[in-house]
């Protein structure tokens, strides 16, 4: 059965319930979080963003970082860097992913709800859950940037930006200790996954690729070092995530 979420005619339901919905994290209107500076369109379509400042702390935050901008919609294509997938239906399209735990349907509600989404969720086959928007014109642009027919590619300037990562990691992010971290991808986006680890490795995060025979497809990263660096791209751990599920930064 489908729940609905934000935005739906119906009554609204929660996510599952395994875990205590997570704080919402949106900007106060008007008010830039880190203090970034006003976004700028790339030449994909997606949002990019001014020169970082310093956090309530005083500490650097990371450029393209999660916490150095406001939510988007173009940060979505985090999802479809993993095993998200995007429809289109006349002059409207539909973003979905499946995900293997509750924790994951609440962290990825409350950022589709973030930027304006309706979200619905209901469970699958394998203990999983399917997590989608509505129909909607917000989303034609990304599937015209990544949908070659029925085909889901990434565009030819695709980066990945914190808040994509961010994206991703909630979706299909599993740690492998002691220094490793999986990232996902889609079992029949074959296509994608070679433009997928070149955006990685445009990001410092260069990882292995796991074939499905591997224990992927996925790509592995590895070291302290890498880890690190996706600790501080994708920003603090959300609070629905269990102990253990989110890089940390040393």
């Amino acid at each position: 059965m489908s729940l609905s979420g934000l935005g739906d005619t119906g009554k609204a339901q929660p996510p599952p319930a395994l875990f205590p919905a997570p704080e919402s994290d949106t900007p106060t209107p008007g008010r830039r979080r880190g203090g970034a500076s006003p976004n700028r369109s790339s030449q994909d379509g997606s949002v990019q963003n001014g020169p970082p400042q310093n956090d309530d702390a005083g500490r650097q935050l990371v450029f393209f970082g999660a916490d150095a901008a406001e939510p988007t919609v173009a940060d979505l294509a985090g999802l479809l860097a993993g095993p998200g997938e995007v429809v289109r239906m006349g002059g409207t399209a539909r973003l979905s992913v499946q995900v293997d735990a509750a924790w994951r349907v609440h962290v990825l509600v409350a950022e589709l709800a973030s930027r304006g989404l309706a979200a619905s969720w209901e469970p699958t086959e394998g203990a999983r859950h399917a997590v989608r928007t509505s129909y909607t014109r917000v989303l034609k642009p990304l599937a015209a940037a990544w949908l070659h027919g029925t085909t889901k590619r990434p565009p030819a300037a695709f980066h990945l930006t914190g808040r994509r990562l961010r994206l991703w990691l909630a979706a299909a992010g599993t740690p492998e200790p002691p220094d490793c971290f999986l990232l996902r991808l889609g079992a029949d986006d074959q296509e994608c996954w070679e433009s997928i680890g070149v955006a990685l490795a445009s990001a410092g995060l260069a990882g292995t690729l796991l074939g499905p025979g591997e224990g992927g497809p996925a790509y592995r990263i590895t070291g302290r070092r890498r880890l690190a660096r996706l600790a501080e791209l994708v920003g603090g751990a959300p609070n629905a995530a269990p102990a253990g599920a989110w890089p940390t930064r040393p």
